[in-house]
């Protein structure tokens, strides 16, 4: 570990996690003897191709499911020993989420959506500074069926952070964009974390997006085959699209 890395708190640690599903008389083992820190305040990429194992170690880490070896910690707390009611809380209290779709509910507007977040934390940010934060604030009102693909993806965003979360999983952010809108999410995602310090994980498919990460974690037949400091981190405007 370097220095660097040894001065960072860590917020989450993978060690030795694997994840193994048993279909009828067919066992796959989706994640293989996982070990990794997550830093507070770190932009993390998770790259590798679809069946790495990428969205297997996000849910571990995540709590959307448990490790079938192994153990998953946040801060000190030992994920693989909650319950599922203490699981949920976790969910709910310190991680947000953001898919590939946006998963919105059309019957409510964007402010709407972030406030179903919002009522259910115990320490909320506000709902119309979130929007402000992803440059929506004049679309409060607007519903789904009313704003662009990337508009609804920033008010995912935006409903993922409204918790107040201390990390957000991204799970192939830009996936359902075009390439221009794709860059302006990332944009958000790279804001979010230099600006208000966000722990940002991201997993992807596109090699590109290893560019904007502090470190980045490669996957290959569910292992981790390397975690590299980026010491050549790029901006957005950097990156050759």
């Amino acid at each position: 570990m370097s220095k660097e890395q040894a001065d960072r708190k860590v917020l989450i640690s993978v060690r030795d996690a694997a994840r193994i599903f048993n279909l009828g008389e067919v066992t796959v083992p989706a994640l293989r003897n996982a070990s990794i820190d997550i830093f507070e305040g770190e932009f993390l990429v998770v790259l590798g191709p679809s069946g790495s194992g990428k969205s297997t170690l996000l849910n571990l880490v995540g709590g959307m499911d448990r490790a079938s070896s192994g153990h998953v910690f946040f801060r000190d707390e030992d994920l693989t020993e909650k319950t599922d009611n203490q699981l949920t809380l976790y969910r709910r209290n310190q991680v947000g989420f953001v898919f590939q779709f946006y998963n919105l509910v059309p019957t409510l507007t964007a402010l709407e959506n972030i406030q179903v977040a919002t009522d259910i934390v115990p320490d909320p940010l506000d709902a119309m500074e979130c929007l402000a934060m992803v440059g929506l604030e004049k679309r409060s009102h607007h519903f789904p069926s009313q704003m662009s693909g990337g508009e609804q993806q920033r008010v995912a965003i935006a409903r993922a952070i409204a918790g107040n979360p201390a990390l957000l999983l991204c799970d192939e952010p830009t996936g359902a964009l075009d390439m221009k809108t794709g860059k302006d999410v990332i944009a958000l995602l790279l804001r979010l974390n230099e600006k208000i310090g966000k722990t940002v994980a991201m997993i992807t498919h596109n090699p590109g997006f290893s560019e904007i990460g502090h470190r980045i974690a490669t996957l290959k037949d569910g292992q981790i085959v390397s975690i590299v400091e980026n010491a050549m981190r790029k901006s957005v405007e950097e990156i050759d699209w």
